[in-house]
């Protein structure tokens, strides 16, 4: 037994061993490159005009080269003769690098890692994120039983190399209220939650799972993410922030992801909507995702600065969002951590700088006017009532043609226009000499049939007359000479339709006819809504780098292309935003598919496989687990970039299902989860928070869509704070539609979100902070919405509750936090009531008060004391931490 006690403590010996070695082996792109990164690429890295020294640590070719005979700052194999550690370990503080005056020292593990990378042969590698995903085995597992999927062995390998367990699964009531929240920004209802808990049939969890990405509000939770990333606002930001025409752009991206837009379209579409062959309406709504920049309405601001500012802002979202990268420094000089010199920048730029815009102010200003181009969009409804009263204005046109050329109106003699008196002295003249008219009536009728007797005399009158037709007006006010045939030709037709006292009543019930059908045309296109939309110029714009981003400093002039570290343009086709947004969805570009995947899972998780979820350059984060990235990228562009698909292969892995307990039995290995052993547990975002209350209390409108609604705001916000801008609160179910609908004023938005972290979206957002402050409880305690949620949420409990307390309580818990209280909770919610209930008994007045509070209908026959209880007892449940929580 001895001998096999001494053998088995020799293997596992080998093994530990060997696994140290194998944690001690240092990985350039996840050991070194964040280092060099961090603390030496500013002076050491891409930027060659800033380089010191003569040294670039990105560049093998250079760091291992003897430069000028000064040795090689790494030598392979030998870190205590390589100027770099002699550098990074000097205690001469005119030697050491990096210089104390950077303030970005190397620690003692980050200097010992280095060493450790030199002596293992200072092996550089490709950055990983410009590399193409490659598809790779799902590695071996122990325990197999846990693993469901894929997903699960890439996951379970990491845990077991460290020694970590999974979290046991979590309970259903959980798991429902996790996926709704996931999927569809809101908690399940009661009638979802009992179906599913009594569903004991096998694939219950994959039936619910599928009932939930089937749900309509599936689109409008992805979208209220990409609202962030996409910079939406409806309005224009900067000084006047005048509102402007998107939400049917808003609309075009729920009802894309409802439909399961594979994402290669999704992205062409917005990218280039414009430019595909015949676009449809939908492509061209859908180019109107350009158009998201801020527009600065100011009549003093200079015009090309801003066409600047705006390819700028257009050129920082595309790398953001797609590429995954920061590429605002590069406006003004090339990457100082990442390999994207200023002149890619601009040729990236250049696709852009071609949209057919004003650049500021304008014409007479676009203060509270739409920013051309704009499209009409009329409702399938809108479009029948157009097209009838088109038809009808034109055969009343015809008719009014077919008598115009029955009419031979012939001029009569009369002296020149110049010497015709005006209409108003020639009436006065004929008053004095006939006594006829002594009435301002009587004058309006002489002064009529003056005006009636000569297209002459009429002209002469016409310029001041601004009912008039504009054109009538602009051809009346021309001289004579100046005219054209065809003004010629319009007063005459205008003269004899309408003014000529012996041919006007052959038109006057046909004209009659034709002024209703124009009135009405005009007030349904003024009801008909605007999109702005993406319109490639005829002539191409020429590009030049601005010398520090200035402006009216020009470089040389640049045409467009796209980043050499990234695989090239085809060839064969024309560069512009079609081919770039092609060339973004490649099967081969290494980048987008890693960049979205990654996102969602953050939308999943809390925190993407790459931490940095907008920056996969070199200063981000290295992947937790980069195979497992690279495996569901290479998956989803197979599938056809079926995002659907992607959901549910991440929501059926044992990994997502697991729960998100916090024993601490692994917080010394992996305090922060990143090997994700639990499920994370995090904060809904602001506009679910609110939808999450209104859900719970039965207020929520389910509408999908449509114009942006102003709900609840405090008094006189905007009015201090922009000069007069008014905030009209929505009335009816306007008032409780999702956040995503809520008007989002740019330079001030809706305060209630932006206490819970809500950008202003003046730029690319691609994840929000999670911050935990006073103002926060204060907000969903008496903001008038929360507290009116849980007034009605209280109508609810007395409602369709059960009539005793205890069973209140039980029915209260289960439709606000989707799970049976304990006892101990029980017992706390009855305390509050029999607490709450003694104080109203005692003031009608404050009962009478709340439960009366807000706008929603209150029915008849409820109790004030007892509905003002339960509001209480509502606003304590709706105010939990539970309730904001994704669990």
């Amino acid at each position: 037994m001895a001998i096999f006690r001494i053998l088995a403590c020799l293997a596992i010996f080998v093994l530990t061993s060997a696994g140290a070695l194998a944690e001690d082996s240092v990985d350039f792109n996840r050991d070194v490159r964040p280092i060099l990164s961090g603390k030496c690429f500013a002076c050491h890295g891409p930027d060659a005009e800033t380089v010191e020294g003569d040294l670039r640590l990105d560049l093998p070719e250079n760091a291992l080269s003897d430069r000028d005979g000064a040795g090689e700052a790494i030598l392979p194999g030998e870190p205590d003769d390589s100027l770099l550690i002699e550098r990074i370990e000097s205690a001469d503080e005119d030697e050491v690098m990096p210089p104390p005056e950077f303030r970005k020292p190397l620690s003692a593990e980050e200097k010992e890692t280095l060493r450790r990378w030199i002596a293992q042969g200072a092996q550089y590698d490709k950055h990983w994120a410009f590399l193409k995903p490659l598809q790779s085995d799902p590695p071996a597992v122990e325990n197999t039983d846990w693993a469901k999927s894929e997903i699960d062995h890439f996951v379970l390998a990491a845990m077991e190399k460290r020694g970590i367990r999974p979290s046991p699964r979590a309970s259903r009531e959980t798991l429902i209220r996790r996926v709704s929240l996931d999927m569809r920004g809101l908690p399940p209802t009661l009638e979802e939650l009992n179906e599913y808990l009594t569903d004991q049939s096998p694939g219950a969890y994959e039936r619910m799972v599928d009932r939930m990405l089937a749900s309509p509000h599936y689109g409008e939770k992805l979208t209220r993410i990409w609202m962030d990333l996409a910079r939406y606002g409806d309005t224009n930001g900067y000084h006047f922030d005048s509102t402007r025409p998107v939400w049917l752009w808003r609309d075009w991206v729920i009802k894309a992801f409802n439909d399961n837009m594979p994402f290669d379209q999704f992205t062409i579409e917005q990218l280039a909507g414009d430019l595909l062959p015949d676009p449809s309406i939908d492509q061209k709504i859908a180019s109107g995702f350009n158009r998201n920049s801020r527009f600065n309405e100011e009549g003093g601001a200079d015009p090309e600065e801003f066409l600047v500012r705006y390819a700028v802002d257009r050129t920082v979202t595309l790398g953001r969002i797609w590429l995954g990268m920061t590429l605002n420094c590069c406006e003004c000089h090339s990457h100082k951590y990442d390999p994207i010199s200023q002149k890619e920048f601009y040729q990236l730029f250049a696709f852009f700088n071609n949209l057919e815009e004003v650049g500021a102010g304008g014409p007479g200003g676009f203060h509270n006017k739409p920013v051309p181009p704009t499209m009409q969009v009329p409702s399938p409804e809108q479009k029948t009532k157009s097209d009838e009263l088109n038809a009808t204005i034109a055969r009343l046109e015809e008719l009014i043609d077919s008598k115009l050329a029955t009419v031979d109106y012939q001029e009569p003699d009369a002296p020149a226009v110049e010497d015709t008196p005006a209409v108003e002295e020639t009436a006065a003249k004929e008053t004095t000499e006939e006594k006829a008219a002594s009435t301002e009536e009587e004058k309006t009728e002489v002064a009529d049939d003056l005006a009636t007797t000569s297209l002459l005399a009429w002209i002469k009158q016409a310029p001041g007359n601004t009912k008039l037709p504009r054109d009538v007006r602009i051809a009346a006010k021309q001289a004579a000479e100046k005219r054209t045939a065809e003004q010629n030709e319009r007063l005459k037709t205008y003269f004899v339709q309408y003014i000529y006292r012996d041919t006007r009543e052959l038109f006057d019930e046909v004209n009659k006819e034709l002024g209703v059908a124009v009135k009405e045309r005009t007030e349904l296109n003024k009801q008909i809504p605007l999109q702005m939309i993406s319109v490639e110029m005829a002539e191409p714009r020429p590009t030049y780098l601005l010398i520090r981003g200035n402006f009216e400093t020009r470089g040389e002039q640049v045409e467009r292309d796209v980043p050499a570290i990234l695989p090239s343009l085809p060839t064969d086709t024309p560069r512009n935003r079609l081919s770039l947004a092609k060339w973004l969805v490649d099967p081969d570009h290494p980048l987008t598919a890693r960049v979205t995947v990654n996102r969602y899972w953050a939308q999943l998780f809390g925190r993407g496989i790459v931490e940095t979820v907008g920056d996969f350059g070199t200063q981000g984060r290295y992947p937790t687990h980069p195979q497992l990235l690279d495996w569901l990228a290479t998956e989803y562009v197979e599938s056809g970039w079926d995002t659907r698909n992607l959901f549910r292969t991440i929501l059926m892995s044992a990994t997502y299902q697991q729960s998100s307990v916090n024993d601490g039995r692994h917080d010394k290995v992996d305090a922060d989860n990143l090997l994700l052993w639990r499920s994370p547990r995090f904060r809904l975002p602001a506009e679910e928070i609110r939808d999450t209350s209104l859900r719970i209390s039965g207020m929520l409108s389910p509408k999908i869509g449509g114009p942006p609604v102003h709900p609840y705001q405090p008094p006189d916000y905007y009015k201090a704070k922009t000069g007069g801008w008014t905030w009209k609160v929505s009335k009816g179910e306007d008032g409780y539609r999702r956040g995503m609908y809520t008007f989002w004023r740019r330079t001030t938005p809706y305060p209630a979100f932006v206490i819970f972290d809500a950008p202003d979206r003046s730029e690319c957002v691609t994840s929000r902070p999670r911050t935990n402050t006073p103002l926060q409880a204060l907000t969903t305690l008496n903001d008038p919405q929360y507290f009116e949620a849980a007034r009605v949420f209280a109508q609810r409990v007395l409602l369709e509750g059960p009539a005793d307390l205890e069973g209140r309580i039980t029915w209260a818990f289960r439709a606000a936090l989707g799970r049976k209280p304990i006892a101990a909770e029980v017992a706390v919610i009855r305390a509050a009531h029999a607490t709450h209930s003694g104080q109203f008994q005692s003031n009608a007045e404050a009962a009478a008060k709340i439960s009366s509070a807000g706008n929603f209908t209150r029915p008849d026959g409820l109790d004030d004391v007892e509905l003002a209880t339960w509001t209480a007892i509502g606003n304590i449940l709706l105010n939990s931490d539970e309730a904001i929580t994704r669990e």
